[in-house]
């Protein structure tokens, strides 16, 4: 007769392997899958804009490094590791595809597109921030119910 210890352990071994796990990384993300992922809470990531610091200034998504693309390769070198999951998004997905490829050509193993830019990521009600995002509240910004009736809205006209 087996003791309790070795009946537990047979147990745990027949036990399917329910961990969750974040959804992976695709060499062309949407902007929903980049939200996914940071709704998952994952740390493990960088979002690279490489547009010129101008449109940077105006706009980005929250948490974007700014590397224009005629210093990408230098500052990415200087401040990334190789195997790091990269997103990255320029003015256009011409632009963003350039980036990628010049970033994978330097070495960089885990690079995705993000196809729409700025554009898809405020579209889906991601988090943006600069200049331009925060100039005029508006009446309502300080409204919470106003405010939560405007997210509810967009929530259900993005699914």
């Amino acid at each position: 007769m087996k003791t309790i210890p070795d009946q537990i352990s047979d147990i745990k071994e027949k036990l399917p392997d329910l961990t969750p796990t974040p959804p992976g990384l695709k060499a062309q993300a949407s902007t929903h899958d980049l939200k996914d992922r940071l709704d998952w809470g994952e740390p493990g990531l960088t979002i690279i804009d490489v547009r010129d610091r101008e449109s940077f200034d105006k706009s980005h998504i929250t948490g974007a490094l700014p590397m224009p693309i005629d210093e990408l390769v230098e500052l990415a070198k200087s401040s990334l590791e190789t195997v790091r999951d990269i997103y990255i998004y320029g003015e256009n997905d011409a632009q963003t595809a350039e980036a990628a490829g010049i970033l994978r050509q330097a070495g960089f193993l885990k690079v995705a597109e993000l196809l729409g830019g700025i554009p898809a990521w405020k579209a889906i009600d991601g988090p943006i921030d600069g200049a331009m995002e925060h100039e005029n509240p508006g009446p309502d910004a300080y409204n919470v119910f106003s405010r939560l009736q405007q997210h509810a809205k967009a929530q259900k006209t993005n699914k």
